[in-house]
């Protein structure tokens, strides 16, 4: 409880708000009784009362997600995910901090600079004392659990975020996720299917 300037006493509520957006109109919900880090979930409708609600995972990318970046998918994706879920009426998005596949933004304006030398998006991790992909996904797992959801349709093309959720308790169904490639990103997408593994094709 907290007092305000005419004393009324007013309980400090659950991280948990409207969110209107130019995609629809969401709620967004932190956790942080779960983590230190600011993780969030973006949703709409009551994706707790659905027997496998549409979920996209997604990691957090400064230059995607807010500036545009085209050397990546990553904004386009995110506001796919968005419209998706705003289609069904139900659904959420869980937005990770987890920028640049986990190695944080220096590092990733790093990399970036050693792509614009010719390496590719998996060299320039490595090359800079990094693995190709530091994210954890552990955190998404105990989210969905925590908001009382245990199967999910998700929204990906990247084979780690299915076996983490099934590692983690969580029934998946994948949904294929393929969106913004261009001539910007065409390489680094050809990578993340030549040499990670992940489930695209364009």
């Amino acid at each position: 409880m907290v007092l305000t300037e005419s004393n009324e006493e007013v309980r400090i509520p659950h991280p948990d708000a409207f969110l209107p957006t130019e995609h629809g109109n969401f709620r967004v919900r932190s956790f942080p009784e779960l983590s230190s880090v600011d993780h969030c979930a973006i949703y709409t409708g009551q994706p707790w009362d659905e027997e496998a609600p549409l979920v996209r995972i997604h990691s957090e990318c400064l230059t995607g997600d807010a500036l545009g970046s085209l050397k990546c998918d990553c904004g386009p994706q995110l506001k796919r995910a968005l419209n998706k879920v705003q289609d069904e009426g139900v659904g959420l998005i869980l937005y990770l901090r987890q920028e640049g596949r986990g190695i944080g933004l220096t590092a990733k304006i790093q990399a970036y600079a050693l792509q614009d030398r010719g390496f590719d998006t998996l060299d320039a991790n490595i090359l800079l004392g990094h693995p190709a992909d530091a994210r954890d996904y552990t955190m998404a797992a105990q989210m969905l659990q925590q908001m009382g959801i245990e199967k999910i349709r998700l929204l990906t093309n990247n084979p780690l975020k299915e076996s983490a959720m099934t590692s983690n308790g969580i029934e998946v169904e994948r949904v294929e996720h393929v969106n913004g490639v261009g001539p910007h990103n065409i390489e680094y997408l050809s990578t993340k299917a030549r040499r990670m593994g992940h489930l695209l094709e364009f």
